[in-house]
């Protein structure tokens, strides 16, 4: 038994779950428990926050159809099902531990249409950083149509700004930075010959083809709709909960987008679910509009838990569907 390597998975698993619960504990645990619980049992419209999840599906639905379109441009084919279940499990898994999913989701379509993981690794790239564009250009909108929510929410959340003034004006971060790129450069330059180098020569280059599948692409705006698509339906899978609670039904559809925001930029964290730092963002902003804190409180456990539930489900169907509907493509040659 490798003990080494079920500490590691051990550590890489627990560290950042603990980390969120340990924020998710001093965000609640300052709070009026009874008044919170007392939401969750009579205040909210669980009806409600059961149809956002339609959205959900069919947000990611369409992202394994965006997927797809990087997958073609490669020249290669695959079976609709097998990505649209790779995708959807992606987040089961993400669950268990931040971004397995995205290896997961890469390395079971190479299994199952023998196409290489690099290249698909690549076209993920392409495929989260279009994403992380999305999520800039509306961040971009919200800062200059809301200025005074962003200088409200910093002066109510001091510590934000300080974190990063302290991790940029550290001396340890920039040196760091030149001691990847000098060892990188040795490693290339002066140790060229060494397979260890050519393998990963070949990786990267591999990589490298699946992020040009982006220029690659035929169908480039059928890419830029779908995306459009996905994050209209992550924006009401989000946006249609508020009307589940009667302290945020009045809320207009421009608080909710704002909202939306916030909890998206949490979820880069890599904590499971973004549990913790979800509720952080949530929370600041939802007060910052007016609603009592333990109400948002009560508002973003209840959401993020029915809307994790949801994807961890979905997720493990997919991933339990997977060997089924490919079962006669691992069957040996005689059988």
């Amino acid at each position: 038994m490798d003990y080494k390597s079920i500490l590691r998975t051990t550590v890489k698993v627990f560290v950042p779950l603990t980390c969120g619960l340990l924020l998710l504990w001093f965000l609640y645990g300052k709070m009026d428990l009874n008044e919170i619980m007392n939401v969750v049992r009579k205040g909210v419209r669980y009806d409600i926050i059961i149809f956002s999840c339609i959205f959900c599906l069919f947000a990611n639905t369409i992202r394994a159809y965006r997927w797809g379109l990087l997958i073609e441009s490669l020249g290669e084919k695959y079976k609709t099902s097998n990505v649209v279940c790779a995708v959807l499990g992606n987040y089961a898994l993400n669950l268990v531990l931040p971004r397995l999913g995205e290896v997961w989701r890469c390395g079971v379509i190479a299994k199952y249409e023998k196409i290489s993981f690099t290249k698909l690794l690549g076209t993920l790239f392409v495929d989260r950083i279009s994403d992380s564009i999305m999520v800039g250009f509306i961040t971009l909108f919200i800062f200059i149509f809301n200025i005074k929510f962003f200088r409200n929410f910093f002066a109510s959340n001091p510590e934000l700004l300080e974190g990063f003034k302290d991790m940029f004006s550290s001396i340890w971060v920039y040196a760091l930075i030149v001691f990847i790129v000098i060892f990188v450069w040795f490693m290339f330059a002066r140790m060229g010959d060494s397979k260890l180098v050519q393998k990963s020569k070949g990786m990267l280059q591999n990589i490298w083809a699946g992020i040009k599948s982006i220029w690659l692409m035929k169908h480039k705006t059928r890419f830029i709709f779908q995306t459009l698509l996905i994050w209209a339906g992550y924006f009401f899978y989000f946006y249609v909960t508020f009307y589940a609670f009667d302290f945020t039904s009045d809320l207009s559809i421009g608080v909710g987008l704002i909202a939306f925001t916030m909890s998206s930029i949490a979820v880069a964290v890599p904590v499971q679910a973004g549990i913790g730092p979800w509720h952080f963002m949530v929370i600041a902003t939802l007060v910052l509009f007016g609603v009592k804190e333990t109400d948002a409180a009560a508002f973003a456990l209840v959401v993020h838990a029915i809307h994790t539930i949801w994807e961890g489900l979905c997720g493990l169907v997919c991933v339990i569907l997977l060997p089924i509907i490919n079962k006669e493509r691992i069957l040996p040659a005689n059988s």
